[in-house]
Order: structure tokens, then C-alpha cells, then sequence
């Protein structure tokens, strides 16, 4: 037999297991990448030669030559000036090489699509124009509807025990309701539904499926919709729901706005008239428009007081009534009704746009004073267990909100009178303070944040609400007003279970693997 039928050990080609390559093309496979960076550095530190190695190795002199070619480059590579050396060529600097799989081509569609807010379109011309992929529009909506299927899967999984306050409203998309429910501590969107109607049926079959969740928070919170409490007293019968503090002091602060604008016009109407009453008199003729000026001062002082007593009002009701610092709730009550008694009166001077507001706070007062009545509560088990007064719990309370230049000699008397307990005093009453929830602000918040995503859609779908809420509740917060939320994602938050990447929980699944 020839040489060419001989293997390694000169048995015939039928005897060997790896007959079907030559030997040294079968010994190059074996080689590890760092067998072949050690042959690689042998030869260029001058430890050996090329045929040395090639015989020591069982390769071929050309393995060993196309080795020491990868090394020189990567030595080469590393050593090229960048833009510290260079910098009139800081732009053409190239900071790292990555290899692109279609992995990273769908971590990139995803990224741009959710994080970065971008249309199909505009995640194409980025892959097209920028970093020359050929993909096509169809390709980038498969990515995403794929990423759909995972978010709902994960969605699915989503267990709400853990939510003790939850946040309710409504978004409206091309006429739509989108319902929209969120935990207030985490931040977590537990309902984000596209439905034809916002009734109570659609508002308690929701809430009815979430509690095969484990949803079974102490209470909610939501502004005046009707078909929202009612569907929540459908499906969670005796479940507190309080009114929204936030919407009440808006609405009455937007009147005030306007009495105080409307003020202001009056006052320049009435400077303008006694202008042209001063050019008048010059000329002889100040008798007709005597009248004149005498009616716009009337207008003013009318308009000026309307707008101080509402404005004051307004302020009493904020800082006073339904702030947390404040009387016992049985006050807060009598203080409300005042309140609405006085607006009633004032109401004849500007009824289009106080008769709204009235009717609005006269019918929500039991709701918007909800968390009063739970506060008084928490603030008598706290001065139980510090052995205190409740009064002396409430003026720790008023503390934590400054409001006058003599509030330190307040603090100065409370220190004298609880010596050492002050500071831990102080300290529980805070956190009293910062868990109470007066309103549906987190809400109002996603829904600013659902706005970036459906500005770009004229039409929304289930599965497109899907991607977008898993997104919301598995993103990673950059920063926040509340340290123990950076980096934390409101799942993170809510369950206190650590969880991958957004993406790799994405990409990862089994729809994308197909």
C-alpha cells in the first residue's frame, strides 16, 4: 500500500477513525484556542521555529504559519495609536469590534423600538443606513411580534400579592380605553388592557382576573370615574377605594389660575381706561368717560376679590385639609365643608366656572378624605407603642413640613420633652409620612410614559400593550428621586426577587430560540 493509506499509528485507512482527513489536518482541529495561541507566541518569541513546532505539534507548516499570522495582527491591533496619539483622527478612532448575530441584530430592533421610542422605520434606517444591515421592514416586525409572545408568557407568570396599594385610571387612544392599573410602592403596571368600553362589567371582569393573581391590595386609589368604582366594587366587594387628591387640587388650582388671569385683565382694562380719561380731560371731554371708568373699577375690585378670597381657599384646602400634616379627620370634615360653603357663596360671581368644581369636592369629600381617616389611625398605633400623646405624635407631623420661620422652636419644645425618644420618634412618624398615599400620581406617570409609545400607533393591539407593559415593569430604573429604586426594576421591587436583563429575558425565550 502507498503512504496515502496510512494513518497515524500506519494502520489502513478502514482502521482509522479519522481516516477521512489527513493527520496533520486532524491534530490542527484538536488544538484548543490556547494551544494555538501558546504555538503562535513560541515562534514569534524566536522559542522555536515554524517547522520545530510544526513537528512538535503534528501540524503542518502552513497551520503553523496561518497562526502566527493571527498573532502578529492581534499584537499589531493592539498597538495602534488611538485618539490620545492621534487626535485630529479622534472620529475614525475604532473602539472595539463586535461580531453581529441575529441576536444582536433582535437586542438592537428591541432596544430601539422600546427604549429609544423609534418606529419600524426608523429602527430600520439605523440598521440600513448606519451600520449597513440588510433587513427589511417585515423582518423587524416578526422581532418584535416574537418579543410580544415572550412579554405576554412572562406577563402571565406576574404574581400580586405583594401589591398593598394599587392605582387605577383611564388613557384614551383613536377614542379607545385603555385600562391601566399600577402598584404605588413598586411602580409596577399590573393592568395595561385596550377594551371597547370603560364600564363597571369591563373595569370588574379585569380586576376580577387579577386576583387569580394574588391581587388583594388594602386599598386603591382613582379619580371620580364611575365605571372604575363601580367594576371595582363588583369584583372586591368592601375594597376601600379613596379619591385622588392630586385631580381635586388641580381642578380647584385651575380656577384659581383663571380668576387670577381674569383679575389681571381687568386691572390692564382699567389702566387703559384712565389713560384715555387723562388724554380725555387734556382735551375737554373727560365727562364721557367718567362712566366708563367708573364701571371698569367696579370690574376690577370685584374680579381682585374674588380671585384673593378662591386663591385663599384654594390654599387652606391644600395645605390644610388634604395634606398629610393636619388635624384628626372628624376636623379635616368640618374644615371641607367650610370650604365648599364658601366657594357656594362666591359661586354668583363666576358660576361657569365654579359650580363644577363645587359639585365635584361636595360629592368626592369621603374619598378624598380616605387616607386622613387611615392616617389617624396609623398616627394612634404609633403613640401607643411610643408611650406618647397622639397630640405630640401630630405635632412631629407638622414638623416634617415647615411652614412658618418659627417652626425650630417648635422642634426646640419637642426635643426638651421627649429628650432621646425624639429622634426615633421622629424618625417612625417620617416613614408614616412617606408611605401615606393620598394620589394616584404613579398612574398619571405611566400614562405620560404609554403616551411616548402611542404617539407612533394610530392603531394599538393587545400584543403591542403586552411588550410595552412587560418593558415598563422590567426595565431597570437609570435613577430615581428614591434611592432604594436605581438600578431596580419595579418586578425587582415588588417581588424582591434579583431578575436577568429585559433582554436576555426576551431573547432567551423559547419563541426567539425557534
Amino acid at each position: 500500500m502507498d503512504d496515502s493509506q496510512l494513518s497515524v499509528a500506519g494502520l489502513p485507512d478502514s482502521a482509522c477513525p479519522v481516516s477521512a482527513c489527513p493527520v496533520s489536518a486532524c491534530r490542527a482541529k484538536a488544538l484548543e484556542p490556547g494551544q494555538r495561541g501558546e504555538l503562535a507566541l513560541g515562534v514569534l518569541t524566536g522559542s522555536r521555529s515554524a517547522a520545530q513546532a510544526a513537528r512538535d505539534e503534528g501540524v503542518s507548516r502552513k497551520f503553523v504559519g496561518a497562526q502566527v499570522e493571527r498573532a502578529r495582527q492581534a499584537v499589531q491591533q493592539a498597538f495602534e495609536p488611538d485618539s490620545a496619539d492621534t487626535p485630529g483622527d479622534a472620529d475614525e478612532r475604532v473602539w472595539f469590534w463586535i461580531p453581529v448575530t441575529g441576536g444582536l441584530i433582535r437586542r438592537l430592533v428591541l432596544s430601539l423600538i422600546l427604549g429609544c421610542h423609534s418606529s419600524y422605520r426608523g429602527a430600520w434606517a439605523l440598521l440600513t443606513e448606519v451600520l449597513g444591515i440588510a433587513i427589511s421592514l417585515g423582518t423587524i416586525h416578526n422581532i418584535v411580534c416574537a418579543a410580544s409572545v415572550s412579554a405576554r408568557r412572562i406577563n402571565q407568570r406576574a404574581e400580586l400579592s405583594g401589591v398593598r396599594i394599587g392605582a387605577h385610571d383611564e388613557i384614551f387612544q383613536n377614542g379607545q380605553p385603555v385600562l391601566v392599573g399600577c402598584d404605588v410602592a413598586s411602580t409596577y403596571c399590573y393592568l395595561l388592557s385596550l377594551e371597547e368600553h370603560r364600564d363597571a362589567d369591563t373595569w370588574g371582569l379585569r380586576l376580577l382576573e387579577l386576583g387569580d393573581h394574588g391581587w388583594k391590595p388594602e386599598a386603591t386609589i382613582a379619580d371620580g370615574g364611575r365605571g372604575l368604582r363601580a367594576g371595582q366594587q363588583l369584583a372586591s366587594p368592601g375594597l376601600p377605594c379613596r379619591g385622588d387628591v392630586f385631580h381635586a387640587i388641580r381642578e380647584v388650582g385651575q380656577v384659581a389660575t383663571y380668576l387670577e388671569n381674569r383679575a389681571y385683565g381687568t386691572i390692564t382694562a382699567c389702566e387703559q381706561q384712565e389713560r384715555r380719561m387723562r388724554q380725555a380731560k387734556r382735551k375737554g371731554e373727560g365727562n364721557k368717560h367718567s362712566k366708563r371708568l367708573a364701571q371698569a373699577r367696579r370690574e376690577e375690585s370685584r374680579a381682585v376679590r374674588l380671585a384673593s378670597d378662591v386663591s385663599l381657599l384654594v390654599s387652606w384646602l391644600r395645605d390644610d385639609v388634604l395634606s398629610v400634616s393636619g388635624p384628626e379627620v372628624a376636623t379635616r370634615r368640618d374644615l371641607f365643608d367650610f370650604l365648599v360653603a364658601e366657594l357656594e357663596r362666591l359661586a354668583p360671581l363666576c358660576s361657569h366656572r365654579l359650580t363644577p368644581v363645587i359639585r365635584a369636592l361636595r360629592n368626592q369629600r369621603d374619598d378624598l378624605l380616605a387616607f386622613a381617616a387611615e392616617l389617624d389611625r396609623s398616627l394612634t398605633a404609633l403613640a401607643e407603642e411610643h408611650r406618647v400623646p397622639v397630640a405630640v405624635v401630630r405635632e412631629v407631623l407638622a414638623l416634617l413640613t415647615p411652614r412658618t420661620t418659627h417652626q425650630w422652636q417648635a422642634e426646640a419644645a419637642l426635643r426638651r420633652q421627649l429628650g432621646q425618644r425624639f429622634h426615633t420618634l421622629r424618625t417612625a412618624v417620617a416613614a408614616l409620612a412617606d408611605h401615606t398615599v393620598r394620589a394616584s400620581s404613579v398612574v398619571e406617570n405611566i400614562n405620560s410614559r404609554l403616551r411616548n409609545y402611542f404617539f407612533l400607533r394610530r392603531h394599538l393591539s393587545g400584543e403591542y400593550l403586552d411588550l410595552v407593559r412587560f418593558y415598563l415593569n422590567h426595565h431597570r430604573f437609570p435613577r430615581s428621586d428614591r434611592p432604594d429604586r436605581v438600578g431596580r426594576s419595579p418586578h425587582e421591587l415588588l417581588t424582591g426577587q434579583t431578575q436577568l436583563h429585559w433582554l436576555d429575558q426576551l431573547t432567551n425565550s423559547p419563541s426567539h430560540a425557534a
